[in-house]
């Protein structure tokens, strides 16, 4: 009869010891020699009538080490379930020098120790005793008019300019690397570019006014454009936007051709092609629509923000221990590659981090019984459609969309992705609820400012 033993070797980490006897195995190794004889094809012999003696000379050994070990996991896995232990990842082998002698020809009682991460108990942190605010972006008329203006620009006509005269102008241009002297430099960087004039920095947009197709200047990048627009440009050249060298190189700029985005005037052809699906007649309609969409924006900004103080509100003040020596010995032997000692200790932070976060919403699940349904993981399927094709939920449904539904959920990587993404997010649906947040009204800029903040604070 099989014994199994278990001990504690240090915090949250248990050694199972299980011993088993012939009369545990040998059964066992002797129906499956004979399964095997059953099966085998050896030359000299008619399938199913080779001597067991035969098969247990040749491959005897094999068989019986396969059945031992078996019976061990049957033995561990049924105490485990028995229990009700709960572990992290799967147990381990502690292998003390090479382990026990598997002889066929002497069975005798075998030793094996396996060594287990057990999970702990813990506390969810009380998210109602955290202040948090629950910032609302106020969206204003200077904001709806940019809005409208950059869409009267994107469905406006481009037309030729004789000059450069303002800010809006659309350049046209060629640039060609050269020395301090404007001289071109042999196999240097050589590409078309097309942008507008305020891309400039404001000191440098001087020298651009005046200047008419044909017209080449010289300059270096750090000196014609500001931060922002210089790691495009450089980006765009094939260069470093990070290399201080690559930002004081010269160039010349050819104008290839000067223009003007006249703008489409708000009528109702312009409100037909900004929102083909819904009934826009007026400006004042066009204004209402585009301020619903701003703060929809901000909306789903603010409530991203909420969430993340949250995740570290639940991460930082959940106290959970770990046995951390089993999770390091598992995370260097237990991966498809073995990792070193030092890259264990780098990642294990992170590693903890995300365990922390796993075993807290794993905990959350169950204590509010968030469930992830089959028409949860559908209703997200057809969102992800309608929003890689930019269609509208409201819009008629067609048959090929229940049949690209139907597919996806015949994908069980998608289903997995959906159903975890859908179970995180109720799980934080479900927290926000629970949070004690004051609403404060804040411009886009104090928004930006305290996201920054808080971005800095966790790192």
């Amino acid at each position: 009869m099989a014994t199994v033993t278990r001990e504690n070797i240090g915090l949250l980490n248990d050694k199972i010891t299980i011993k088993v006897a012939g009369a545990d195995y040998l059964p066992s190794f002797e129906k499956a020699l004979k399964n095997y004889s059953k099966q085998a094809n050896i030359p000299g012999f008619r399938k199913g009538m080779v001597p067991t003696g035969m098969i247990k000379k040749m491959h005897g050994q094999s068989v019986f080490a396969d059945e031992v070990i078996r019976t061990v996991e049957k033995e561990l896995s049924t105490y485990m379930q028995n229990e009700k232990l709960e572990i992290f990842a799967q147990p381990l082998p502690l292998v003390q020098n090479e382990g026990p002698k598997l002889d066929m020809n002497n069975p005798a009682e075998y030793v094996f120790d396996f060594e287990v991460g057990l999970k702990p108990d813990f506390k969810v942190a009380d998210l109602s005793k955290e202040k948090m605010t629950r910032y609302k972006v106020t969206v204003t008329e200077e904001m709806i008019n940019e809005e409208v203006n950059r869409l009267q620009v994107r469905h406006g006509k481009l037309a030729d300019r004789d000059a450069v005269t303002e800010d809006d102008n659309v350049l046209n241009v060629t640039f060609t690397e050269t020395d301090a002297n404007g001289n071109e430099i042999e196999g240097g960087i050589k590409k078309d570019n097309s942008f507008l004039v305020k891309y400039f920095g404001t000191a440098y947009r001087s020298n651009l006014t005046g200047k008419k197709t044909g017209d080449v200047l010289n300059f270096q990048l750090n000196k014609a454009f500001d931060e922002k627009e210089r790691e495009w440009v450089l980006g765009d050249l094939g260069l470093d936007k990070h290399d201080e060298a690559a930002a004081a190189k010269f160039f010349n700029m050819a104008i290839t051709k000067v223009g003007l985005v006249e703008k489409a005037e708000l009528n109702e052809e312009f409100f037909k092609a900004v929102y083909p699906k819904k009934e826009i007649n007026s400006e004042a309609d066009l204004r209402n629509e585009i301020k619903s969409e701003i703060e929809g924006y901000w909306e789903k900004q603010t409530k991203n923000h909420l969430q993340h103080e949250i995740y570290h509100v639940l991460v930082d003040h959940t106290k959970i221990e770990f046995p951390e020596s089993f999770l390091k010995r598992w995370m260097q032997t237990g991966g498809e590659q073995p990792k070193t000692q030092e890259e264990v200790e780098h990642e294990f932070p992170t590693f903890v981090n995300q365990l922390k976060w796993t075993l807290i919403t794993d905990q959350l699940v169950r204590e509010n019984n968030i469930e992830v349904k089959n028409e949860d993981i559908e209703a997200f399927a057809k969102q992800q459609l309608f929003g890689y094709m930019g269609m509208s939920m409201q819009e008629d449904e067609q048959p090929w969309i229940a049949e690209y539904i139907t597919r996806m959920m015949k994908d069980r990587k998608f289903v997995e992705d959906a159903y975890h993404r859908i179970q995180t997010e109720k799980v934080f649906d479900l927290a926000e609820t629970k949070v004690n947040a004051a609403e404060k009204p804040v411009t886009v800029e104090e928004f930006s400012k305290e996201t920054e903040k808080h971005q800095h604070h966790q790192h």
